[in-house]
């Protein structure tokens, strides 16, 4: 049987595990919220760790705490850093909306250690959580999270995956292949002309997600309750900002209302709208590959994804597109997280939103998720496919819809002509355009040349 030992809070004594750092509010939420299992995201603990340590820096400099206690509040805050501190926050996702659980968990398991350190004691409200409140610790630690795995992990990933998909297009430049347009034929296209639209595409977001940093970086640390900044000193926002700053690396600020930031999460509602917009793009991406890769005899072939693993538990030697595959599933992941999201963004009832720990979830997943398939579709797909060189040919050469090019000799009406009956009858568009019209094989060839078609324009 667990050892437990009683703490004590405001609502009266219960047990607590022997050796937990947590104690008497955290437990209850334990006991209250049994709901999914899922304690809130690492990233997002993390950054409720460092707030406090900022918390404290800014404390101290304000001379609010004891030089030494603020000192042993930040030791304790780098000792749990370095260890595995998830362990040490249990409390489910769905909890209080306001967060108000997990960081009592935080002012809790700070003040455990810290009073290690300490010759005084230090209490878990007084002192860890002086000056602040769940109120704007949380939307702090939405916002910083987001932060830091956004500049340290997704736009990485992100500009990674461009720069892949760039290096690939220019390889396969010199290759043409048919177009598609509701997945039918259509006009030929470089190879490289499909890939640099991917990297745009992946380009585009970067900038999207990099126009939402400025203001994710602006905090609602400050506000306490409601926004008016009670129990706090009046300078203690811009010196916990600063604080911050210098131990992150990331430059942060106040927000210039804070009743914004704890009353409403439109910047995160913003953010996670963008990161769905790159969920989007990865779906398309992932998409024309397993389209490109399909077959290999009864599909396009055009080319062959690198083989990772069997397809099939019973058809010896297939293989099958898994990371495309993985891809579409953290899109579609992401794209519901946006979602609940924009559902949670909505419940913000006068001056506090409460649905924040939800929000936190989805947008940490929905960033982890994209970071990683990145990563993977760049080094497992796009770097790594062959062009099978054959089948795109075999195809382009017969593609009937060459004949777009005489449009502006021949007319409309006839080049239609002429591409039924190329279909018809299965044959190569120049032949059936040699019998059909008045120009020679040497025009044809210049005219329906796939190579030129692809630089548009109207051949004279």
């Amino acid at each position: 049987m667990q050892n437990f030992r009683i703490e004590t809070d405001s609502m009266g004594q219960l047990e607590v595990p022997a050796q937990a750092l947590y104690s008497a509010q955290t437990q209850r939420a334990i006991n209250n919220f049994p709901v999914s299992g899922t304690p809130m995201p690492k990233a997002f603990i993390k950054a409720l760790i460092l707030v406090k340590y900022a918390a404290a820096k800014a404390n101290d400099k304000l001379a609010l705490l004891p030089e030494k206690m603020a000192d042993a509040i930040c030791q304790a805050a780098d000792n749990l850093l370095a260890s595995n501190f998830h362990q040490h926050f249990p409390v489910d996702v769905f909890q209080t909306g306001s967060g108000t659980s997990s960081n009592m968990n935080a002012n809790e398991v700070l003040a455990t250690l810290a009073n290690k350190i300490y010759p005084s004691k230090i209490d878990a409200n007084d002192h860890i959580n002086f000056g602040q409140s769940s109120n704007d610790i949380i939307p702090t630690c939405i916002h910083v999270s987001a932060a830091m795995e956004l500049t340290n992990k997704l736009l990485p990933a992100l500009v990674y995956l461009r720069d892949v998909t760039r290096d690939k297009a220019r390889q396969v430049d010199n290759y043409v292949k048919t177009g598609r347009t509701h997945l039918m034929d259509a006009m030929p296209v470089r190879m490289s002309q499909s890939l640099f639209t991917w990297a745009e595409q992946i380009d585009a977001n970067i900038r999207r997600l990099q126009d939402v940093q400025p203001q994710l970086h602006t905090l609602a640390q400050g506000g306490t309750a409601v926004g008016t900044g009670i129990n706090t000193a009046p300078k203690f926002a811009e010196l916990f900002a600063l604080a911050l700053s210098e131990k992150i690396g990331i430059k942060f600020q106040p927000a210039s209302n804070f009743f914004t930031h704890i009353s409403s999460q439109d910047i995160v509602v913003s953010l996670s709208g963008q990161l769905k917009t790159t969920a989007v793009s990865i779906m398309k991406i992932a998409n024309d590959l397993r389209w490109m890769n399909s077959g290999p005899l009864a599909g396009l072939g055009e080319i062959e994804l690198e083989e990772l693993q069997p397809g099939s538990s019973i058809m010896p030697g297939k293989v099958n597109p898994v990371i495309p595959e993985s891809a579409c599933m953290v899109a579609a992941q992401v794209i519901g997280n946006d979602t609940s999201i924009t559902i949670a963004g909505q419940s913000g009832n006068f001056e506090l939103n409460v649905m924040l720990p939800v929000i936190a979830k989805n947008l940490l997943e929905s960033i982890e998720l994209l970071a990683n398939i990145s990563q993977l579709l760049a080094d497992k797909a796009i770097k790594t496919f062959v062009v099978k060189e054959e089948k795109l040919t075999e195809v382009l050469s017969r593609n009937p819809i060459l004949v777009t090019a005489l449009n502006p000799i021949i007319g409309y009406a006839k080049a239609a002509e002429i591409a039924k009956l190329a279909y018809k009858q299965g044959r190569p568009i120049i032949e059936v355009a040699q019998e059909h019209t008045d120009l020679t094989i040497e025009q044809l060839e210049r005219l329906l040349d796939p190579t030129a078609l692809t630089q548009g324009g109207v051949k004279s």
